[in-house]
């Protein structure tokens, strides 16, 4: 009988256990990531939005910003369930068979509702954080200058309240060959195993 996915949290039922990694895994790997797909939401019309972002482990949320009008801005405020996902991906990696070609992965799935930040100082808090993130050897005041209320006036900030999320790594040198067709020799596999530059 099929399994019901409607009624469950969307982390439940991973179906592969040895690739589930545990909380401490998915903290380390949301401060390191670089780039997060945000997935919103207006009526039936789903998008996905390319974000840097900044992993609040204090607050447990995620922040991210926008222009202060647009798209991303119109879905969050009327509909803000999001999924956020974070990704590294290796090689590329053949097999004797092609159910069983795969490639290297890491990967964070986020759930959660977001808030707007209205407060001068919270939308300033939240910004400088996602600031250090990316730059943080430059100090506000000294290499670049601190925001300004114009500045402010023109930027959405987001807070995710995380509420469940997951990871998973699939992170093996080589997949395995089946014994229903001949195994790859050394050389075909390292010719045709792809990096991702």
């Amino acid at each position: 009988m099929p399994r019901t996915y409607s009624k469950n949290k969307p982390t439940q039922y991973q179906r592969i256990a040895c690739q589930i990694k545990d909380e401490g895994w998915i903290k380390e790997f949301l401060h390191k990531g670089m780039i997060a797909h945000v997935a919103h939401s207006q009526d039936e019309q789903p998008f996905i939005t390319p974000n840097s972002y900044w992993y609040d482990e204090n607050k447990h949320r995620i922040i991210f910003h926008s222009n202060i009008i647009g798209r991303i801005r119109s879905n969050l405020e009327n509909f803000p369930k999001v999924c956020i996902e974070v990704s590294e991906y290796g090689q590329f990696l053949p097999a004797n068979t092609a159910l069983e070609f795969s490639l290297q992965y890491k990967s964070v799935m986020v759930f959660g509702t977001v808030l707007v930040l209205e407060g001068e100082n919270e939308k300033k808090e939240a910004l400088y954080g996602l600031i250090n993130k990316y730059f943080p050897k430059m100090v506000p005041g000294v290499e670049f200058r601190p925001i300004t209320d114009q500045e402010l006036a023109r930027t959405s900030v987001y807070s995710l309240r995380i509420e469940s999320w997951s990871g998973k790594e699939n992170w093996v040198d080589q997949v395995d060959d089946l014994p229903v067709w001949e195994p790859l020799s050394e050389e075909i596999r390292k010719a045709n195993t792809v990096n991702r530059v």
